[in-house]
């Protein structure tokens, strides 16, 4: 069995979208930095539990944006002698430890409500308070809004999950501002810490999510399907001269895909026409999934995989395909 295994430099439009990742990445940064000083001016103000941990939670978003951009950058180095497949599971690692990061926050957040829960103080010039808050809630709410697409749209496991990291500050402060609006006009001082904890539960949830969405990225996660249906499609447009195509496996790394499946060819095709076909399924499957990386095995007629027989047909057969 010939293999032709083919990995074209990256493309100016590639370089561009690591360029964008990394410019959002070192800018949450200090944005991180400035909403945390916000909430815990807020907290300064009022002396409510429910802010404070507000923003403890805030400083665990400082954190993760330090990781997230370390990270980053190091995923987006190429491929090396050591590492020959490139750096992008190093993504996958920056978002277990955020999510990690959020479930240690949100403990803190339980530990600290729960000591107020038995002695519940009002807050002192609560709107000035709430204002703050709500100011810090916005700026977040679109900045996590801006993360959360482009990571998605551009592959970064790790400017996704920060996304989804500070939404769920959002959803703290949202919570947050309504319960203690709910405190001072009831004058139920326990709102306070009764909302902290409830917020804290929310928080958990969103760390499980990243911790779980990250560890199918380490485990060698498939494509998605309509990404694998693109790639049959490409296959069954652009294989014309070929007899067969099986075993087609996948797996997604963060902004890179890995694409691997065996073509086979009549036995009296030559090397210069079988690399043909290669090339033509290769820009195909390229322009379907960008930044993939191909590796074509080419069989001659009457090879068996797995000691099962591709059938021929007298056209393009994609029995068998992914078994």
């Amino acid at each position: 069995m010939a293999q032709r295994m083919k990995d074209k430099p990256v493309n100016t439009a590639l370089n561009k979208d690591r360029a964008i990742i990394e410019r959002l990445a070192f800018w949450g940064i200090p944005i991180s930095i400035g909403v945390m000083g916000l909430k815990m001016l807020a907290w300064w103000v009022t002396g409510s539990v429910a802010l404070l941990s507000d923003g403890m939670e805030s400083l665990v978003n400082v954190t993760a944006a330090f990781i997230a951009y370390f990270v980053i950058r190091y995923a987006q180095r190429p491929a090396d002698h050591d590492h020959q497949f490139g750096h992008h599971k190093a993504e996958y690692i920056s978002a277990v430890v955020e999510g990690v990061l959020i479930i240690v926050a949100a403990i803190l957040i339980i530990q600290e409500a729960w000591g107020a829960l038995f002695s519940p103080e009002a807050m002192q010039a609560p709107w000035l308070g709430l204002a703050i808050n709500a100011v810090a809630g916005v700026i977040n709410a679109i900045w996590a809004t801006i993360l959360i697409r482009v990571g998605t749209e551009h592959r970064s496991p790790a400017l996704a999950a920060d996304g989804h990291h500070i939404m769920s500050d959002v959803v703290t402060s949202a919570g947050v501002f309504v319960g203690l609006i709910l405190a001072v006009v009831t004058g139920y001082a326990i709102l306070d810490p009764l909302l902290a904890i409830l917020v804290a539960i929310n928080i958990l949830w969103q760390g499980y999510k990243v911790i779980s969405h990250s560890l199918g990225g380490l485990m060698d996660k498939a494509l998605e399907p309509d990404e694998e249906a693109a790639v049959r499609d490409a296959i069954t447009a652009h294989s014309a001269g070929a007899l067969g195509v099986h075993d087609l496996r996948s797996r997604r790394a963060g902004a890179a895909a890995f694409i691997d499946f065996h073509l086979v060819v009549p036995a009296s095709m030559t090397v210069g026409e079988a690399h043909d076909i290669c090339d033509r399924l290769e820009d195909a499957i390229k322009e379907a999934i960008p930044g993939a990386t191909l590796a074509i095995h080419v069989e001659p007629e009457g090879e068996r995989a797995h000691g099962q027989k591709v059938e021929v047909e007298g056209h393009t057969s994609l029995e068998g395909m992914g078994e």
